[in-house]
C-alpha cells in the first residue's frame, strides 16, 4: 500500500489554513451584522429570536463572494455551505472546527458572534422551525404530499357551495378571496362556504384575503361608437362551418348567443320561424337574416354573412313593418403603440381620444408618480407587453419612448397596469380601501396578504391596524412583486417577525415585470433562499398551470415550472373554468416530487439586493 506524500499533506494543511482565515473572516462579518440589527432582533416575539439571528447571519454571509471557499471546502471533503440556510452559525462553527483540526492549528474562539442578543424559546432544527411556521400559518400538509396548494377562489365560489366542496375535495388547502374583486357580501358567502365543505369533509383548511394595496393604471379611453361585429365561422378556404347567430330582444337562455335590444316590442312577438328580415348594417352592406325561432320576448337570427350592428339600424320585415335596434355598448377602444413612439401619461383622469398616430395621450392613476420619477427610468404597462424609458417628467405629465412591444405593435387599453421598477414610489401600501376591508378581513380571515408592500413601514402600519382592530389572531402574507419590495426583504421580514406567524408570497407576475423576465427565476430563488434562513414559509404563486386552469390543456413548461413549487410550503392556483382538473394535476405533480426535492443546494455568490441590510 502505497504512502500519501508529505507534500501533499503539506498542501492540504495550507489550504485548509487559508480557508480557515476565510471562514473567520465571515464570522466578523457575522458579528458586525449582528450588532448593526441587534435592536430589532431583540424586538422579535421571543419564539422567532433565533430565526431572526438565523436571518441576519445569513444575509452577512451572503453579502460575500464565498464560491472560491466553497470550492476549497468541496477539495478538502467538507461541507461546502451549499446547505446552510436553515442554520448558518452551527454550519460555520462546524466547518471552522473541521478546518482547524485539517490545518493543525489551535480551536478557535466560537462565542465571537455573542453580542448581546436576548434569549428566545427554543433552538431546534431549522428546517423543523421552518415546519412549526408552515404548520402555523397554512395548516397541516396532507399526507400524500408536502407542499400545500392554495386557490383563488372565483365570484361565483359565492353563489355555488357545491364548486367549493368540490375544490376541498380535490386538494385545496387554502382558500384565497381578492378583495379587488366582488365585496363583503360575497365574501362572507364564499367563506361560508369553505368553512362548511372543510367541516363536511374533515379538512384542515384556512381562509387567506388580498388586500387590493395602491392600484397604478392607466386611464380611461373615449368610447367607439356602438357597434356589435357578429361573424359566422369559417375554414380554411373562406367556407362557412356555422352560421352566425343573435337574439333580438331578450335571450331566454343561458348560452353564448350574443342578444340585441329591439324597439317596439310589439314587432318581436308577430316575428315567424323561416321569416326573412332585412337591414343596412353600419358599413351601409345589405343583409337578411332568418328567423330560427320565437319565444318569451326574443327572435333567434341566424346569418350567413358578417354584419356590423349599430344603434337606431332598422329592421324590415316581409310584410314591411319595421323596428329599430336599441342602444348597444360602447366599443372598447385601444392606443397602437409601436417602438419609437411617445407615449405622454398624464395626471388628468379625462378620457383621451384614441389617436393613431404618435404622442399617444393616457391618464395614470398614481400621482405620486409625476414627483417621483425620473429621466432615464423604465416603464412597462399591460404586465410587460409594453415598455420604455421616462425622457421628461413635469408636475402633470411624463413623456415616455416606447422600446418594447410585439413585433407588430401592442395595443394599450383603458385599466392597464403600469410598473415603474426604477423610481422609489413615496407611496404607502395600506391605502384606505385597504383599512376599510380589513375590518372585515379581521372578522373572517386567518390570514391577510398584503400586496405591493414595499418597506419596513408598510408592515408596521399594517401589523398597528390589526392591532388596533384587535385582530392579533390573523397571520400575514407579505406579497412581493416589486423591485422595492424584494430589496427590502430582509428588514421587512424582521419586522413581521414581531407578529405570531408570517409568509411570503412570491407573485411572480408583477415581480417578472418589475426585475425584466431574464432575472425572474434568480430572484424567486433568492427569496426562497432568505426565507429559508429566516424560517419563512413559502407561497409560490401567479400563472401556475394558467393554460390547464383556462383551457384544459397544460403546456410541458408550466408542468416543469409547477413540479418547481414543491420547493415553496405552498403553491398558489388562480382560478378558470378547469380549476378543479388543475388542483388534481397539480396535487399529483406535487406528491410525485414530495420524495425527489428538498429545497436546493447552489453555489454562494455574492448578493448585492441586500447588502445595506447588512451595514445598517
Amino acid at each position: 500500500m502505497s504512502q500519501v506524500p508529505d507534500h501533499v499533506f503539506q498542501q492540504r494543511r495550507e489550504l485548509a489554513s487559508q480557508a480557515m482565515d476565510t471562514v473567520e473572516e465571515l464570522f466578523r462579518v457575522v458579528r458586525a451584522a449582528r450588532s448593526a440589527q441587534l435592536d430589532r432582533i431583540n424586538r422579535v416575539l421571543p419564539r422567532h429570536r433565533w430565526s431572526a439571528v438565523n436571518l441576519v447571519d445569513y444575509a452577512a454571509v451572503r453579502s460575500q463572494d464565498v464560491r472560491q471557499l466553497q470550492s476549497d471546502l468541496s477539495d478538502l471533503g467538507l461541507s461546502s455551505l451549499g446547505r446552510m440556510e436553515a442554520g448558518v452559525e452551527d454550519h460555520l462553527k462546524a466547518v471552522l472546527l473541521s478546518l482547524a483540526a485539517v490545518a493543525e492549528r489551535p480551536e478557535p474562539n466560537l462565542d465571537m458572534l455573542d453580542v448581546g442578543i436576548e434569549p428566545g424559546e427554543g433552538h431546534g432544527s431549522g428546517q423543523d422551525i421552518l415546519e412549526r411556521n408552515a404548520v402555523q400559518l397554512l395548516g397541516r400538509s396532507p399526507e400524500d404530499r408536502e407542499t400545500r396548494i392554495m386557490v383563488t377562489l372565483p365570484s361565483e365560489a359565492a353563489a355555488d357551495a357545491a364548486l367549493v366542496r368540490d375544490m376541498v375535495a380535490a386538494g385545496m388547502n387554502v382558500a384565497r378571496v381578492n378583495c379587488a374583486h366582488d365585496g363583503p357580501e360575497e365574501w362572507a358567502r364564499m367563506i361560508d362556504h369553505v368553512r362548511t365543505a372543510a367541516s363536511d369533509l374533515g379538512k384542515d383548511l384556512r381562509v387567506s384575503m388580498d388586500l387590493g394595496g395602491p392600484k397604478v393604471r392607466t386611464g380611461p379611453i373615449e368610447p367607439g361608437p356602438r357597434v356589435e361585429k357578429i361573424k359566422p365561422e369559417r375554414d380554411a378556404t373562406g367556407h362557412v362551418t356555422e352560421r352566425a347567430r343573435l337574439w333580438l330582444g331578450t335571450s331566454p337562455h343561458d348560452d353564448l348567443i350574443p342578444s340585441v335590444p329591439v324597439s317596439p316590442a310589439t314587432w318581436l312577438s308577430e316575428r315567424t320561424v323561416g321569416e326573412r328580415i332585412r337591414l343596412r348594417d353600419a358599413r351601409d352592406s345589405g343583409r337578411s337574416l332568418r328567423v330560427m325561432a320565437v319565444e318569451d320576448g326574443g327572435v333567434l337570427m341566424e346569418f350567413a354573412k358578417t354584419v356590423y350592428f349599430a344603434t337606431d339600424l332598422v329592421l324590415k320585415a316581409g310584410n314591411g313593418d319595421e323596428a329599430t335596434l336599441g342602444e348597444l355598448p360602447e366599443t372598447e377602444q385601444a392606443l397602437r403603440l409601436n417602438i419609437g413612439d411617445t407615449l405622454r401619461l398624464v395626471r388628468s383622469l379625462e378620457p383621451v381620444p384614441a389617436v393613431t398616430q404618435s404622442p399617444f395621450t393616457i391618464g395614470c392613476t398614481l400621482p405620486e408618480a409625476f414627483q417621483d420619477a425620473a429621466p432615464g427610468d423604465r416603464v412597462w404597462l399591460d404586465d410587460g407587453k409594453i415598455g420604455g424609458v421616462v425622457r421628461t417628467v413635469t408636475p402633470d405629465s411624463m413623456d415616455i419612448e416606447v422600446l418594447h412591444t410585439g413585433p407588430n405593435g401592442s395595443n394599450l387599453k383603458a385599466e392597464k397596469g403600469i410598473n415603474f421598477p426604477d423610481t422609489d414610489l413615496q407611496i404607502r401600501s395600506l391605502t384606505p380601501q385597504d383599512r376599510k376591508d380589513l375590518e372585515f378581513v379581521a372578522r373572517h380571515a386567518d390570514i391577510v396578504n398584503m400586496s405591493f408592500v414595499r418597506s419596513r413601514t408598510d408592515v408596521t402600519d399594517l401589523l398597528d391596524e390589526l392591532t388596533r382592530l384587535k385582530a392579533t389572531e390573523v397571520d400575514v402574507t407579505l406579497k412581493i412583486e416589486t423591485v422595492g419590495g424584494f430589496e427590502q426583504l430582509p428588514q421587512m421580514l424582521l419586522e413581521v417577525m414581531r407578529w405570531k406567524d408570517a409568509g411570503v408570497m412570491i407573485a411572480r407576475g408583477d415581480l417578472a415585470v418589475e426585475t425584466g423576465f431574464e432575472r425572474l427565476a434568480e430572484v424567486q430563488q433568492e427569496i426562497l433562499w432568505l426565507c429559508e434562513a429566516a424560517h419563512v414559509p413559502v407561497i409560490w404563486a401567479t400563472q401556475v398551470l394558467e393554460s390547464l386552469a383556462k383551457k384544459g390543456i397544460p403546456s410541458r413548461a408550466e408542468v416543469t415550472d409547477a413540479a418547481e413549487g414543491q420547493r415553496a410550503e405552498c403553491v398558489m392556483l388562480n382560478k378558470g373554468p378547469f380549476i378543479i382538473e388543475t388542483i388534481e394535476a397539480l396535487s399529483s405533480i406535487l406528491g410525485r416530487m414530495s420524495g425527489h426535492v428538498i429545497k436546493k443546494t447552489d453555489l454562494l455568490r455574492k448578493l448585492h439586493a441586500w447588502r445595506e441590510f447588512v451595514s445598517a
